[in-house]
Parts: structure tokens; sequence; C-alpha cells
């Protein structure tokens, strides 16, 4: 067993001996442990904690965004993930954006997705949970009704989104009463949102099961009324999306990709989002002694960076729709692969930018395979702007059952639907027009996603449930969070609050897909002398505040391997907190 290193926190871990709630925002953490006390499992719970986030965190989330999925119930080999990121359009094509002169930015209709979070949160509720849809959703729908204080960091976001979004006066009759953003404290009341989660619930009653009652929320959104009303916002507004897109939706159940660090065993959701970024990072690390290493020295910042550069190489040059472009993903996470990886990394100085990709083709086991992707190309460096991110929730219980889910796509990047009170993913925004690109705009394709959630095991059980917003940051922040628990020891919450680098050398992932050669941001709380010794590697230092929200919003569980005991972190760089019992 573990003895983990009790460091000193701003909040201590939370301890529990049945089950744990950690997520981006706590009122969705105490919705997700009422459906615990109510007897549900943690599938009912992590949606219903979801579907609160996605009414408590409408500038980053929406019932009509994404919602990516790893779970586990049960023991043995039986993770797996909910896919769920929306398709392109059938009328999408580079050809049409070309003929309408689009860009995928923020604002317009263009880079619209199908909605995928809604049929994700219900697939989930109908193979792997317990509860109907009107128990998980009862929390959501009290808030959208009665509404909730706006804290800051929603009150910013809002503001800072409002100058682009408010000629919709759909967004402004949501977000804009009385003409301006709300106000901290102030309530926040989203009736027509409410009015859209009754209307699932309506769908749900009278059916003769349960998964018949599921079957009938799900048509409902992407069959019925609300499937009409966003087919009818899009066509009066110039969007490409139709009815005959959104009927013909689903999410798919698929299996993830694995790794192994140490003794542990590693999980994520295969490359159609950036998960597998985490585990390839992992597999090169290993090769080193970081424990030697001082935690966050230089030597140790270092080498952390260069195996997430080298990882984020192979995302460019190969991450995409498995279904539309071959990924070479087990060359990519063998370990002979991240052996040549480590021949590359220079221990005592920065790859001057994004390194070349490199060739996992060679250990992908098939040599007659033909090989796609974009390894070679060097982007030329360009500017671009932050986002805030999205949101999180794990739920993890003492027998090793787990969720964990990244929902996303926010009102600070779409306009608001009339009359249904959500945005539609914009995650469009996160493909590219460049037709050799592996993550090109193509009909029915998936983006590459952001989002990306992740399971730990260890000894076959499941022992950590982690994930955060973030963007790029997401799987810098996931790494160096596994990192200080594996190589460090550190609890939960220490592991969540140590500070925090991050590079930008890479195109970023969202439209115009900015690229900084060399960028390293770091928090302040590191030291000084360790910023300077990263300079003299050859890293471009540039430093956040101590507490930026910029560096993830970190939210786990983690469950000992000894006298089994739970418990619980979330960053406070945001509003994420955990509960347990």
């Amino acid at each position: 067993m573990i003895q983990f290193k009790c460091l000193p926190t701003t909040r201590p871990p939370v301890l529990a001996s049945k089950y744990i709630v950690s997520s981006g925002h706590y009122l969705a953490s105490i919705a997700g442990l009422r459906m615990l006390a109510d007897g549900g499992n943690v599938v009912d719970a992590g949606v219903a904690a979801g579907l609160c986030i996605n009414v408590l965190q409408p500038d980053l989330t929406s019932i009509a965004g994404v919602a990516p999925i790893i779970l586990r119930l049960g023991h043995g080999d039986d993770i797996v993930t909910i896919s769920g990121v929306g398709r392109w359009p059938r009328a999408a094509s580079l050809d049409e954006l070309a003929r309408r002169g689009a860009t995928l930015g923020a604002g317009n209709l263009l880079s619209n997705v199908v909605p995928a979070a809604l049929d994700a949160w219900v697939l989930a509720l109908d193979r792997y949970g317990t509860m109907r849809f009107a128990d998980v959703a009862a929390p959501a729908i009290e808030l959208a009704e009665r509404g909730f204080p706006v804290n800051q960091f929603l009150h910013d976001n809002l503001a800072q989104a409002a100058p682009t979004l408010s000629a919709w006066a759909s967004w402004g009759k949501v977000f804009l009463g009385g003409g301006r953003p709300p106000r901290v404290g102030e309530r926040l009341a989203q009736p027509e949102l409410g009015r859209t989660l009754r209307s699932l619930v309506d769908a749900e009653r009278g059916a003769a099961t349960r998964h018949e009652g599921l079957r009938a929320v799900r048509d409902t959104f992407y069959k019925g009324d609300i499937a009409r009303q966003i087919a009818t916002f899009f066509r009066e507004h110039g969007g490409l999306m139709d009815a005959s897109d959104l009927g013909a939706f689903q999410v798919q159940i698929e299996p993830p990709v694995r790794t192994t660090y140490r003794e542990y065993d590693v999980y994520a959701c295969g490359p159609w989002c950036q998960g597998p970024v985490v585990l390839e990072a992992l597999n090169i690390l290993e090769q080193y002694d970081l424990g030697a290493c001082a935690p966050n020295s230089a030597p140790y910042l270092h080498l952390v960076v260069e195996a997430l550069k080298a990882a984020f190489a192979d995302r460019h040059a190969y991450y995409g729709d498995p279904e539309f472009v071959r990924v070479p993903i087990t060359g990519l996470l063998a370990k002979p692969y991240a052996a040549t990886w480590g021949a590359r990394i220079d221990p005592a100085r920065a790859f001057p930018g994004m390194p070349d990709a490199g060739d996992p083709w060679q250990f992908e086991g098939d040599t007659s395979a033909v090989r796609s992707g974009c390894k070679g190309r060097r982007p030329a460096a360009s500017p671009g702007p932050d986002g805030p991110g999205t949101s999180y929730v794990c739920v993890l219980d003492v027998d090793g059952n787990a969720f964990s889910a990244t929902p996303s796509d926010g009102a600070i990047d779409a306009p608001v639907v009339p009359g249904l009170g959500f945005v539609i993913s914009n995650r469009g925004v996160q493909s590219w027009l460049d037709p050799e690109h592996p993550s090109a705009v193509a009909p029915g394709k998936r983006p590459r996603l952001t989002p990306s959630p992740g399971l730990v095991l260890r000894n076959g059980q499941t022992c950590i449930a982690y994930g955060t917003p973030g963007s790029d940051v997401q799987p810098q922040a996931m790494l160096q969070f596994l990192l200080n628990v594996v190589d460090y020891h550190m609890d939960v919450q220490a592991a969540i609050e140590a500070p925090r680098v991050a590079s930008y050398s890479f195109p970023g992932s969202i439209h115009p897909h900015p690229y900084h050669p060399g960028l390293l941001r770091a928090e302040s709380r590191i030291a000084p002398e360790v910023l300077a010794a990263l300079g003299e590697m050859g890293h471009q230092v540039e430093p956040w505040p101590p507490w930026t929200p910029y560096a993830g919003a970190l939210c786990a569980a983690v469950l000992s391997d000894g006298d089994p005991i739970l418990s619980g972190g979330a960053d406070p760089r945001r509003l994420a907190y955990a509960v347990g019992w």
C-alpha cells in the first residue's frame, strides 16, 4: 500500500468510506451525492452532476455540447468509453466552407456539429445506470428554474463574450437580463432550459420500462420537437445542420486506450480526442527516475515538458477520427516507440519548438498498412487567444466503480437556440481547414476533441478517476497530477494544488490553431531560480499568476488498496469541490 504524503494545502482532501463525487461546481457535486444517497450508482450520480454542470456552468458547457465519458462497473477488463462528441453535418465540407468564406470562429453557425452531450448522458444512464431521467434531471431542473448565485468566473466569462454574442437576441435574453451580464451574487435563472429539461421528463412519463422511457427522452431531443426547433434555427440563419443530421446521430460505446506506468494501468479515450497524449508522455517519462528529482525542480519540469512536446507533435501529425483516418495508436503507445523519443530528448536542452513527429508506423504491427498523417509538415508560428476551457465530473465508490466525464461547449462561443435555452456544440472549431491534416473537416466526421477524462487502475482495481478543463492544458495538468501521485506520493489534494507549467510549443486545438514555439507558462509559485534554470535550458518562460484558472481545474477521486478508504480532491483554481460519504 502506498503511503501518501500529507502536505500543506488550501483545503484538506475529502475522506469517505462509501463514495466520492468531485466536479467543477460544488452544487453539481452535491447533486451527485444525492443520487447515491437515494440508492443510485456512480453512473446515476455522474449523469446528475453532469446535467447540473450544464445548468451551473452554461458559459462552459451545454446539454447540446459534448460529454466524453470513461467508466468502469464491476471488476475485470470492463472499462468502456462513450464518444460524446458530435459529427459535422452532411452539408459540411472544405469546399462548402471555402465557398462561404468561412472561418471556424465563435459566434457563427458554420462551426457547429451535431449535439452529443444529451445522447451521451442518456446512453450512459440506459446501459449502466439504474435511475430514470426524471430522477437524475431533478436537481438540474430546480437549478434552471429557481436559479443560482452567479460567481466571479461565470460573470467574467459572460462579460467577455457579450460584445460578440449579444448580437443574438436569444443569447441576450438568457444572459443579459437588464442589458448586462448578471453581477456576482445575483441569481441566474434559465427558464427556457428548465422547460426543455421538463419536456424530456414528460417524454419519459408513461413508458412501460426504464429503457423505453430513456429512448423516448432521446427521440424527443433528436427526432421530435426539440430537433425541429434546432433545424429551423439553423435553416433561418444559414447554418449547415438539418433534421436528418440530428435524426441519424448516435454516440458510440468504444474501447479505451491503455498503457502502464510503473505499477499502474492508465486508461483514456481514443484518438478522436487528445486522451492518448497523457499515455504517450507517461511512456516516455517511465524511462527516467523522476523520483530522484525534486518535485517541480528544473530537471524534472524540463523532462515533463519535453515529453509533452513529443506527444503533442504526434497528436498534430496523427490524431483524428479513426473512422476516417488510420491512426497508428498501437505504435504511438508502444514502449519501444517511447524509447525512440527518449533517445531524441536532451536532458539539458529544450526542443526550440515543436519537434518533428516520430515514426510510430514501424511499431504498428502491420507494415502493409497505408500510412496517414501529416508527419514532417512544419507549422508557422501564429498568435491566438486562450480559452477558459470546460468542466469535469468524477464519481468513485468503495467497490471501484467509476465514472469520469468532461462536458463542454458553452455560451461564450455560440448563440442560444431561441425557446430552448441552450447552445449547440461549436466543436468544429477544433477541426482543420487543411485537407491533408488528419483532423480536417469532412461530412460526418468527428472533430479531434480536447476534453479527455481518465481512469487509473492498480492491481486490477480502480484507484483513480481524474480529469480537468483547460483545452490543450488538459493532458498537461493531468500528467503532472499523476506524476505527483505516483512518483512523489502526494495525497490527492496536494497533487492537485501543486504548481503547474504548460507548454504552448505546438499548434493549438482551437482555430486558428495558435502556435508559440518554445513558450512555457509557469505558475509563479514555482521558485524563481527554477524558472531561470528552465530559461537557460532554452524554454521561453512566461509567468502565470500563482493560482491561475488557465492551469486547469483538476478534480479527482482516489481509492486506497489496503483498508479501502476513498479520498477526493478538487482544484481551488476555480469552483471545483469534492464531497463524500
